[in-house]
């Protein structure tokens, strides 16, 4: 149960984590956010959360934009 308990959490990154692994101000994550250009995030209760997946994406998609 602890595993799968751990892979659901790597499913979910906080605005920090998003921002430590880009490397970015987490004010950059919030700004994104109200601006509506970053990537989707949902509420789970009171708290932001950001699929993994859904940051990949729109990385990937930000990074093929701009070639």
């Amino acid at each position: 149960m602890a595993v799968q308990n751990s892979a659901r959490e790597a499913e979910y990154m906080t605005a920090a984590e998003v921002a430590d692994h880009y490397r970015l101000p987490l004010q950059t994550i919030y700004t994104w956010r109200y601006k509506g250009t970053g990537p989707k995030a949902v509420k789970l209760g009171r708290h932001l959360r950001y699929r993994r997946s859904e940051v990949e994406r729109w990385a990937d998609e930000q990074a093929s934009a701009r070639s």
